[in-house]
């Protein structure tokens, strides 16, 4: 049973992860695996209306994909995209990634491989990994600018659309925790996280969305005491 409580605290933390960027054409645009599809949707829409030239799909599997993207996200993304119209040439396929450094550092590796100049980059990732995938980013490329993207809807729509309410909010959760925990191990760049967030952090702890919480204890507690 997911309660009223445990709606508004969900909205609030989806609310908290939009970074609501301006977007602007740049040089390439990375599309961050995961089980949602959709990140592919947008990313071939953002490509059709001449926000970048070049996609980059990265992410191989992970245990909520092993069964649904058998053939890793990155190449189930380039199949959505082909079938959408993207040309072949247009789209790079980085394979091996399974966390979100792992996505910036490798893809970053083969455009260099590439040898494509990259100034800008527009990432799209699931809309409540927008602020993590800013964050990284900005720690592991700074010299680029950075813009962070995904697919504009509310959340109960993004429920309707995934079909799985428990799993979207565990995954908003595990996402937050590691937007707390991770700057301190050199990870990403420290966000603020606004009281009200982390009031419904602790909230959803509390009441059991706990399945994509992070249990290496080297990554610290998690739970996050309030002040």
């Amino acid at each position: 049973m997911i309660s009223v409580q445990d709606w508004e605290d969900a909205n609030t933390v989806w609310n908290y992860q939009h970074m609501h960027h301006e977007l602007h054409p740049c040089s390439v645009g990375i599309g961050l695996g995961s089980h949602d599809l959709g990140v592919a949707d947008t990313t071939v829409d953002l490509f059709k209306r001449g926000m970048m030239p070049l996609i980059v799909f990265t992410g191989a599997t992970s245990r909520t994909t092993q069964d649904r993207m058998p053939r890793g996200e990155a190449e189930h993304y380039r199949g959505r995209a082909l079938e959408l119209g993207v040309p072949t040439e247009s789209i790079l396929v980085e394979p091996l990634a399974r966390n979100t450094g792992q996505n910036i550092t490798l893809s970053r590796a083969l455009l260099e491989e590439r040898g494509i100049d990259v100034s800008s980059v527009l990432l799209i990732s699931k809309p409540y990994e927008e602020r993590r995938a800013y964050a990284t980013a900005r720690k592991l490329w700074p010299e680029v600018d950075l813009i962070s993207a995904s697919t504009p809807m509310p959340l109960h729509e993004y429920v309707d659309f995934i079909q799985d309410a428990r799993l979207v909010i565990d995954m908003m959760v595990g996402s937050l925790q590691r937007l707390i925990i991770y700057p301190a191990r050199g990870f990403m760049i420290e966000q603020d996280v606004p009281c009200e967030v982390m009031r419904a952090f602790e909230r959803l702890v509390a009441h059991g969305f706990t399945s994509r919480l992070s249990a290496d204890p080297s990554e610290g507690s998690t739970r996050v005491a309030m002040p």
